[in-house]
């Protein structure tokens, strides 16, 4: 009875290590939106804090996660919500633009394009 537990438990950690490196080395999914073409009217129902899209120059963006890091508070994104928000990242409403660095910060968040 005690080889046939061996064995049992041996199977099962031999089992568990080929289902985590298969894990390991399976790629991990696109966002289920990237890529995707979005209406005005999809944009506006993630128009909470939590659920923050915003469109950029033709492209949208999932900015709810990011607004607690933005170096402004976040209210400067999130009054953005469920909104084209082009103009406001263009200047940052006080007539200065973003850096190449906020631009690529801001591609990373992308979920798709407005149409």
């Amino acid at each position: 009875m005690k080889r046939f537990m061996f064995a049992a438990f041996i199977a099962f950690l031999s089992s568990a290590a080929t289902i985590a490196v298969l894990a390991r080395l399976s790629p991990a999914p696109a966002p289920p939106e990237a890529g995707r073409t979005f209406s005005a009217a999809e944009l506006a129902r993630h128009a909470s804090p939590g659920d923050c899209w915003i469109a950029v120059e033709g492209g949208v963006y999932d900015v709810g996660a990011y607004a607690a890091s933005h170096p402004a508070p976040p209210r400067v994104l999130t009054d953005w919500c469920g909104k084209d928000a082009t103009r406001a990242f263009a200047d940052k409403g006080a007539g200065r633009p973003h850096s190449p660095e906020a631009r690529e910060a801001l591609e990373a968040l992308r979920v798709g394009s407005l149409r």
